[in-house]
């Protein structure tokens, strides 16, 4: 009887197709990371630069205002539409230039950076701000501050006073149901929200 030899085959070679793509898909995970948080606006949506508080916004505090006013609750609106620069250069204070920390956010993440947010402060007489939560201005028996909180609330806005980690009692804003996430990639509310 005869044997052939048999020629023993190479190894099969492992083929790098599933190991590429696994890179591919962690490329392209962190890729996506990466452009949210240094380049967060959508390359394929044009999002004109806000400049100014957003009309619906800015109706409702105007709203608010008289409002308080009926209280006898006189408010100033210190705050409102806030540059990138300006909210960055609040973010320093305690930090890198003196001062108290204000605020937890650097500029692009706050709701005042999309004319979405105001602050108020309590206004006595002589036109001097307060903010003072125990205040009773108008001798109801109520704290000032918080029966204008109820009717910021009662107009849509929400309460930073209410947040856990950092209150900001000052703060009111209307996100119309966008996130951070979604401002910074260039989705904005429409001009005027149907109630």
């Amino acid at each position: 009887m005869h044997t052939a030899s048999i020629k023993a085959r190479p190894p099969r070679r492992k083929s790098r197709m599933p190991r590429l793509l696994g890179w591919l898909v962690v490329m392209l995970l962190l890729g996506y990371w990466l452009t949210d948080r240094y380049f967060p606006v959508d390359l394929f949506r044009h999002a004109p630069p806000v400049t100014a508080l957003h009309p619906v916004v800015a109706a409702k505090a105007a709203e608010l205002v008289e409002l308080s006013q009926q209280k006898g609750i006189t408010i100033r609106i210190t705050d409102d539409f806030r540059s990138t620069a300006a909210q960055d250069s609040l973010y320093r204070l305690g930090r890198s230039d003196p001062g108290s920390v204000v605020t937890n956010v650097k500029g692009g993440y706050s709701y005042h950076n999309y004319g979405l947010a105001i602050d108020f402060a309590l206004e006595l007489e002589g036109g001097k701000v307060v903010w003072d939560l125990d205040a009773d201005g108008n001798k109801n028996g109520e704290s000032d501050w918080m029966e204008v909180v109820q009717l910021a609330k009662q107009l849509g806005f929400t309460w930073g006073g209410d947040w856990a980690n950092f209150p900001d009692y000052p703060h009111l804003q209307m996100d119309f149901g966008y996130s951070i996430r979604e401002l910074r990639q260039g989705k904005r509310p429409p001009d005027s929200i149907s109630e």
